[in-house]
């Protein structure tokens, strides 16, 4: 008898144990996207210049998607920012980056090459306006620019897209009412004062490149008024996905000394094209929004990209395996 009971707990236990490894082989498929391997191979991703957010984030981001794809070589290009980052998605220079939705709705307008083959992987975070002059500058306001030497970013950079928008709705022209300077974050807070009396800049908060001289406080910040918004809201086109909005006070609090900015924001996006793998395109979105606690650690603007405003990624519809992901997610 006893030796019957002993084989029925040894089919019982093998029993277990075969249910055992069903069980985890499916928890196993069910936390891999499509229960397939990682995708492998190689991309190139467009970032920013070197002292701004975008190479920080594309920096940390890669190292995020070598830990869930380990066999996907992810090549970083810097750039001079959002204008040229969607130039090279659309011709195919490169797979992925990060633009402001002013610069991608401004490509599509001017009916470029591949405009119709972008695509929207998600939406990221904010890039707020920074108007930097000396803190004992007697600029002002927007208006104050005019005969000054001016700062107003990279040509192809977003900066260079807002700044002039800026600029023409205060009523000053960049080619004629001002010494404009090509000087980006990564050359502009060392020559303010000496070669520039301001510059523009389009970040999210805070911007090591700003951050660093904050703390000698040498710097200070001109407001970009609710009217110079509403100005170019009037123009149409792209100009309709600029806010109206205010630097917080904790964003450099060693020089605005409790107090807020008013300014302007636009929305950045994550984007590729149309062609991309969609098993790529869904694996890249899973890490992106689970990776935001992790890169946010580094980089405080990614603490804002969220499941719930990661879809919206207008004027760009959603590729097919970013909306794969939304959809295995969806509550």
């Amino acid at each position: 008898m006893s030796t019957l009971f002993r084989r029925i707990g040894r089919r019982r236990a093998l029993q277990g144990a075969a249910a055992g490894v069903v069980a985890l082989g499916l928890l196993l498929w069910w936390l891999l996207p499509l229960g397939e391997e990682p995708p492998r191979g190689s991309i190139a991703f467009s970032t920013g210049t070197r002292a701004g957010v975008y190479q920080k984030y594309g920096e940390l981001l890669r190292t995020e998607l070598h830990r869930d794809m380990p066999d996907l070589r992810v090549r970083l290009l810097t750039s001079a920012g959002s204008q040229e980052n969607v130039e090279r998605v659309a011709t195919g220079k490169a797979d992925f980056t990060i633009a402001a939705a002013d610069a991608v709705e401004t490509y599509k307008l001017s009916g470029r090459p591949g405009a119709d083959r972008l695509r929207g992987v998600a939406r990221l975070y904010d890039d707020y306006v920074q108007l930097v002059v000396p803190v004992d500058s007697g600029i002002r306001s927007v208006a104050d620019l005019r005969g000054k030497r001016v700062a107003i970013g990279l040509p192809h950079s977003g900066v260079r897209l807002i700044a002039t928008r800026l600029l023409l709705a205060a009523g000053i022209d960049p080619e004629k009412d001002i010494t404009a300077r090509s000087d980006g974050i990564d050359t502009g807070p060392r020559r303010l004062g000496e070669a520039v009396d301001a510059f523009f800049w389009s970040g999210g908060l805070p911007t090591d490149g700003l951050r660093q001289i904050a703390e000698e406080a040498a710097f200070r910040f001109i407001p970009v008024g609710e009217d110079l918004v509403a100005r170019l809201h009037e123009d149409g086109g792209a100009t309709r996905y600029y806010r109206a909005t205010s630097i917080p006070e904790s964003a450099y609090p060693t020089v605005q000394n409790g107090s807020s900015v008013p300014t302007m924001a636009v929305s950045n996006l994550l984007i590729t094209r149309e062609d991309t793998d969609p098993r790529l395109a869904e694996w890249l979105t899973r890490t992106v929004i689970e990776s935001r606690d992790g890169i946010g650690a580094h980089v405080h603007s990614a603490q804002l990209v969220d499941l719930r405003t990661a879809i919206y990624t207008d004027p760009l519809p959603l590729h097919e395996g970013a909306r794969r992901y939304y959809r295995s997610v969806k509550p």
